[in-house]
C-alpha cells in the first residue's frame, strides 16, 4: 500500500517472525513486571513469563518450520521476510528450536533457589560495592535480582535473530543484542562478586574490540559489494576476476566477530575467565546457546554470502580450527579448576565443529557438500548444548562454606559421596571425549565424515589425535571421582530442588538417546535443507 508519493509500507510477514516476538514481547513485559509487581512476587511471575514465552516461541518455531514453502529454483525451503532483512528457512527453523530448548532449561537453572538458601544466585543488589555495608544489607533481606530473566530473554531474542539474519548491518543488531545483556548478567553472581565484575568487564572490553572488527568487515565488505544484503555480496563475489583485497580483508574481519563469539582460538582468552567468573546458570546459558547461534550465523555469512569466495575463506578456517582445537585440548590439561576445564573443552569442541564446517572444500556441488555439513554441524551444536548445560548443573550442586567447590581436589571422592550424581557427570565427560553409545561420539563422527567428505582430511587425522588428547583430560576427572580419597572433609552434593534436577535429568536423557537413536534429529537437520538466498 502506497501513502504517499515515493514511499511505500514496509512488508512484515509477522507470522514467520512470531517466535522472535514472542520472545522479544515477554522481555519488554519482564521490564514492566519489575517496575509495577510488588517485589515479594516477582521471582514467580518473572520466572512464569520466561517459561511461557520460551514455550510458546518453541510451539510456534515448530508450526513455521511446518508451513516453509519450497523455494523456487532451490533445494531449500522458506521465505525472505521483512524486507530482506530476515531470512526463514530450514536451518533458521532448526537453530532457533536448538537455542528455545537450551534456553528453557537455562531458564530452569536461573530460578534455582534451593543450593543458596531460598534466593537466587545472582546478586541481591548489583550497584552495591562487594564487602560494603549495602551488600551485606541486601543479603540479609534476601533481595533477589529478578530482572536476569527479562535480560536473558533479549539475550535469547539475540540469538535467534543473529543466525537468521539476511543482511550484515541485521546481523550486527542480533550480535549486539544478544550480547550486551550477557555482560551484564555475567557480573551478577551473589558470591565472589569481584570474580564475577572482572569477568563482565574482560568480556564487554573485548566484545567490544570484536564488534568493532565485525563493523570494519561490514564497510569494507560494503565497499567491495556494494549492498549491505548477502544475496548481493553473493552475486557481486561470483563476479569477480581474481581475489580482490577489500573483500578478503572484509572476510577476515566478518569472521574475526564471528568466533570471538564461537569461543575459537586465538579469539578464546575471554572464554576460561569469563566461564569461572560468571553464575554458573550464566555459564551454562552462555556455552550452549550463544555458540548455537554463532555458528549459526557463521554458515549463513560464509555459506550464503562468501560461498562463491570457499576457496579464499576455506585455508583460514582451516588454520583456525586446528589452532582452536590445539589449544582447547592441550591447555585444559593444565587446569585445576572445573569451570575453567569446562571452558577450554569449550574451545576444543568449537575448533572439532569448525572440522564440520570446512566440508564444503572440495571440488564438486557447493549445495550438496553446504548439505551434509550443515547437517553435521547442526547435529553437533545439539549434542553438545545439552552436555554442557547438563555439566554445569551438576558444578552447582558440589558446595563447600564458600559456595560451588570448583578446584578439582574438592571433586575427589565424589563417587563416594554421591555415585548417581558422579556417575551422572562421568558419562557427560565421556560424551563430551566422543565414547561410543554416547551423543559427542555420534557427533563427532558426523563433523569429521563432512570434512572427510569435502576432502579435508588433514584436518579429520588432526581432529581424531587431539579428540584422544582431550580424552586425558575427562578421564582424569573421572578418575579423580571414583578412585581418588577424599581431601579433608571431602566434597559435600546440595539437594537442589526439581529444578535443577530436571535439568540434569534432561542433558543426561538426551546424550543417551542421541548416543543409541541419532537417526531422527539427524534427519531433522538434514531436512531443514540449505540457507537460501
Amino acid at each position: 500500500m502506497t501513502l504517499a508519493a515515493g514511499f511505500t509500507t514496509p512488508s512484515i510477514q509477522y507470522s514467520l517472525i512470531s517466535p522472535m516476538l514472542v520472545v522479544f514481547g515477554a522481555a519488554v513485559v519482564g521490564v514492566v513486571v519489575e517496575a509495577f509487581v510488588a517485589r515479594p512476587s516477582r521471582y514467580l511471575v518473572q520466572t512464569a513469563l520466561a517459561v511461557v514465552a520460551v514455550v510458546t516461541a518453541l510451539v510456534l518455531t515448530v508450526l513455521v518450520g511446518l508451513d516453509l514453502p519450497v523455494k523456487a529454483g532451490t533445494a531449500g525451503r522458506g521465505r525472505i521476510a521483512v524486507e530482506g532483512a530476515i531470512a526463514v528457512d530450514g536451518p533458521t527453523v532448526f537453530i532457533w528450536g536448538t537455542i528455545l530448548a537450551l534456553s528453557l532449561i537455562s531458564v530452569l537453572l536461573f530460578a534455582e533457589r534451593a543450593l543458596e538458601g531460598g534466593v537466587t544466585a545472582f546478586a541481591g543488589q548489583a550497584a552495591a560495592l562487594p564487602g560494603t555495608s549495602a551488600e551485606r544489607e541486601a543479603s540479609t533481606r534476601g533481595l533477589e535480582h529478578t530482572e536476569v530473566f527479562p535480560l536473558m530473554l533479549f539475550s535469547i531474542g539475540g540469538m535467534m535473530l543473529f543466525p537468521s539474519s539476511n543482511d550484515l548491518v541485521t546481523m550486527f543488531v542480533g550480535l549486539e543484542v544478544l550480547s550486551l545483556p550477557l555482560y551484564l548478567l555475567c557480573g551478577l553472581a551473589r558470591r565472589r562478586r569481584l570474580l564475577s565484575q572482572e569477568a563482565a568487564m574482560k568480556y564487554f572490553l573485548l566484545g567490544a574490540f570484536s564488534s568493532g572488527f565485525f563493523l570494519y568487515g561490514v564497510a569494507l565488505t560494503y565497499g567491495y559489494a556494494g549492498s549491505m544484503n548477502l544475496a548481493d555480496i553473493a552475486e557481486a563475489v561470483s563476479g569477480r576476476i581474481g581475489g580482490q583485497v577489500l573483500l578478503l580483508v572484509g572476510i577476515g574481519m566478518l569472521a574475526v566477530g564471528m568466533l570471538f563469539k564461537a569461543s575459537a582460538a586465538p579469539f578464546h582468552s575471554w572464554t576460561p575467565d569469563v566461564y569461572q567468573g560468571a553464575p554458573t546458570a550464566v555459564t551454562a546459558f552462555m556455552s550452549a546457546c550463544t555458540k548455537v547461534a554463532a555458528f549459526g550465523a557463521l554458515l549463513r555469512l560464509f555459506y550464503v554470502a562468501f560461498g562463491p569466495a570457499r576457496w579464499d575463506w576455506t585455508v583460514m578456517m582451516g588454520i583456525v580450527a586446528v589452532l582452536t582445537m590445539l589449544v582447547g585440548s592441550i591447555l585444559a590439561i593444565t587446569q585445576s579448576d572445573m569451570k575453567r576445564m569446562l571452558a577450554y573443552s569449550s574451545i576444543a569442541h568449537a575448533g572439532f565443529v569448525l572440522v564440520g564446517f570446512i566440508g564444503v572444500r572440495s571440488v564438486g556441488s557447493f549445495d550438496d557438500l553446504q548439505l551434509s555439513s550443515v547437517q553435521a554441524v547442526l547435529f553437533y551444536l545439539v549434542t553438545y548444548g545439552f552436555m554442557s548445560i547438563g555439566s554445569f548443573a551438576i558444578v552447582t550442586v558440589v558446595r563447600d562454606s564458600g559456595g560451588e567447590a570448583t578446584h578439582l581436589s574438592r571433586w575427589a571422592g565424589l563417587g563416594k559421596e554421591s555415585p548417581v550424581l558422579a556417575g551422572v557427570f562421568a558419562f557427560f565427560l565421556l560424551g563430551m571425549a566422543g565414547i561410543p553409545l554416547t551423543s559427542g561420539f555420534t557427533a563427532k563422527w558426523a563433523v569429521f565424515a563432512a570434512a572427510f567428505a569435502g576432502g579435508a582430511w588433514p584436518l579429520v587425522v588432526i581432529g581424531v589425535v587431539l579428540s584422544a588428547v582431550a580424552a586425558f583430560f575427562y578421564l582424569r576427572v573421572i578418575v579423580l571421582m571414583f578412585f581418588s580419597e577424599p581431601v579433608g572433609e571431602g566434597p559435600v552434593v546440595m539437594n537442589p530442588s526439581i529444578l535443577t534436577t530436571i535439568v540434569i535429568a534432561i542433558g543426561f536423557a538426551v546424550t543417551v538417546v542421541l548416543g543409541v537413536f541419532p537417526g531422527p534429529v539427524l534427519d531433522l537437520a538434514a531436512s531443514a535443507g540449505q540457507f537460501i538466498r
